[in-house]
């Protein structure tokens, strides 16, 4: 089997190495095509995932069309916010029964799409049933040294699912199966958000206490939203709900905590993104999270703060108080 992952950052060369001692012919693209050339001259992702080597058995390229051309299975792992730029070559590519995996966490600004639907517009299928997503808690710096794992790959139709779970599964990543992609989709994008705002309540040195109750509400919040988007209730208790949500608020690989952590110490968030190498998805998701809270009118109010940090130059002191001085009601209200 042929396997194409599109994107060269840390968890698309982690999966590409994944696949590849799992037996897989495995091709790599890298937008950057000078960076290709680096990727390809030494075998290793200095910038994303340094002193972990890629096997020379991986074809690197940055030529997008070859790199999918005979694949029967395509892995997306480019982030959210940049696929549909970065992707646009493949238009008018003829697709046929091509099974398109993503691996991307958010939702994109302004159209307010999950990873899924953009899919469906680059690929032009006429329906999800070839498109599946693989979610967890899976930071890239620990799957590339074996560190065990385990995730979630959800698909609407149950056969493409357990297709994913066959060719990622190994003896260090286990893979569970979903038929709630929507569910899935949604507990991997906006558990970033919830990340964040653990992160400030780190930087803000808040204590244990806050950032419980940050991850708790912030499970209820993401069901909410899921929920209303027609999801399962019984996805957002799993590996790619309070499971993903359990491990980005937490670890210290984590982009989105760390930005909550900066920004909680009282950085900007201009500066702190400009400091970073790698993709926060949170920040953009954000934008969207409360963007689609107001259009289906799901109280989300971490998510709010969250928002008004980021864009809005709230303080997370005011966001605090605000957050602690709503109207008191029962934990299983809304």
């Amino acid at each position: 089997m042929k396997i194409a992952v599109l994107g060269a950052g840390g968890w698309g060369t982690t999966l590409s190495i994944l696949l590849c001692k799992n037996g897989y012919d495995v091709s790599l693209w890298e937008y950057n095509h000078e960076y290709a050339e680096t990727l390809k001259e030494y075998h290793e992702n200095f910038y994303y995932l340094p002193k972990i080597k890629i096997p020379h058995k991986i074809k690197i390229s940055n030529d997008i069309i070859s790199a999918v051309s005979n694949k029967q299975i395509i892995l997306v792992t480019t982030p959210t916010q940049y696929i549909r730029n970065n992707l646009k070559e493949l238009k008018n590519y003829k697709f046929k029964n091509e099974i398109i995996i993503s691996a991307a966490k958010g939702i994109e600004n302004n159209s307010l799409k999950f990873v899924s639907d953009i899919l469906l517009d680059i690929f032009n299928f006429k329906n999800k049933q070839n498109i599946a997503c693989l979610s967890g808690p899976s930071h890239a710096e620990e799957v590339a040294v074996g560190v065990p794992t385990a995730v979630v790959g959800a698909s609407l139709n149950l056969n493409v699912a357990h297709l994913v779970q066959k060719i990622f599964s190994n003896k260090y990543f286990r893979v569970y199966t979903s038929n709630d992609l929507h569910g899935t989709e949604i507990g991997g994008a906006l558990k970033n958000v919830i990340a964040i705002a653990a992160g400030i309540s780190d930087g803000a040195k808040f204590g244990d206490n806050t950032k419980a109750a940050i991850m708790t509400r912030g499970i209820n919040e993401i069901m909410r939203l899921g929920i209303k988007l027609h999801a399962k209730r019984e996805t957002f208790f799993g590996l790619s709900g309070i499971g993903d949500l359990i491990v980005t608020c937490n670890s210290k690989h984590s982009r989105n905590r760390y930005v909550g952590e900066q920004i909680g110490a009282g950085k900007k968030l201009s500066s702190v993104l400009k400091e970073m190498k790698m993709v926060a998805e949170g920040v953009a998701t954000a934008k969207s999270a409360y963007e689609l809270s107001r259009k289906h009118n799901v109280e989300m109010p971490i998510v709010a703060q969250v928002h008004s940090i980021l864009f809005k130059n709230k303080s997370p002191l005011e966001a605090t108080k605000y957050l602690m001085s709503r109207k008191l009601k029962s934990e299983t209200e809304i």
